[in-house]
Parts: structure tokens; sequence; C-alpha cells
């Protein structure tokens, strides 16, 4: 099926929104890596307040005890889940920006996209204009033409 061609102007527009949307990708990327930056620093402290004894010295409703170790089990079960969920934030929207720059795996980026509405307030701003820029039919149709090895002006 024959489709009318792309306006060079929409193909300029395109390519500097992919542009921008790949470097706000990079951008989250980053900040998930400062997220596992301070979730490490928090972990640290906590543990070492958990287990230092002469925190608890004089502390009357526990008699100088430090709490259940099954306590700080939950957290540390919390803390995993926290640096995971980063981990994969940083993982998919890193992919995500190098595959826009090289026009590949829409599917993939939308999807990251989508997970990135999660991410109030910064996340859901990247993951709806992610999601509108890729869901253009000109969008489309240079992915298409990529995977097809067309070249573009």
């Amino acid at each position: 099926m024959n489709q009318p061609p792309v306006n060079p102007l929409q193909q300029q527009t395109d390519a500097s929104h992919l542009k921008l949307l790949a470097i706000f990708h990079f951008v989250l990327a980053g900040l998930a890596v400062l997220g596992m930056g301070f979730i490490l620093l928090h972990f640290l402290i906590m543990n070492s307040l958990l287990n230092n004894p002469a925190m608890w010295e004089g502390q009357h409703g526990r008699n100088g005890q430090p709490p259940p170790k099954e306590f700080w089990m939950i957290f540390q079960w919390f803390y995993a889940l926290a640096a995971g969920l980063l981990v994969l934030a940083c993982a998919g929207n890193l992919l995500s920006g190098l595959w826009l720059q090289a026009r590949k795996n829409r599917r993939f980026s939308i999807a990251v996209a989508a997970l990135n509405c999660c991410q109030i307030p910064l996340g859901t701003t990247l993951g709806v204009f992610t999601i509108i820029v890729l869901l253009r039919d000109s969008v489309r149709r240079t992915y298409q033409e990529k995977a097809a090895g067309l070249t573009l002006r």
C-alpha cells in the first residue's frame, strides 16, 4: 500500500523530538542511579544505627535491647525491592534512549514509557510525551523505513 511521502518539515520535527526524548531517557536513567546511591546510603545508615548497641542504651520501653532481627529483615527486603526496581528503570531507560537514537525497538520504548508513567512526576511526563511521539504515523513510518534499510534525508 503506497503512503503519501512524509513532509520534510515533519521529519525534522520528529527527529528533534526523538533526540530530546532520548536525552530525557538518559537523564531519567541517571536519576535512577542517584536513587540507587540514596538507597545504599540509607541502608548503610540504618544498618549502623540498628546494629549499634550504644544506640539502645537507656531506652526504657525496650530495656536497652535493639528491635528483633525480623524487624530489620523486613526492611532489607524493602531496600532490595526498591533497588531492583531502580536497576530495571535505569536499564530500561538507558536502552530506550539508545534505541530512540537508533530508531529501533519502538515497541520496547513504548513499554518503557508506559512503565515510566508510574514515576511521578518526571517519569509520567516523559512517558506521556514518549507515547505521543512514538504513536505518530510519521514516526512509525520512520522506524519501518529504518528497519527496511531505507535511507532518510
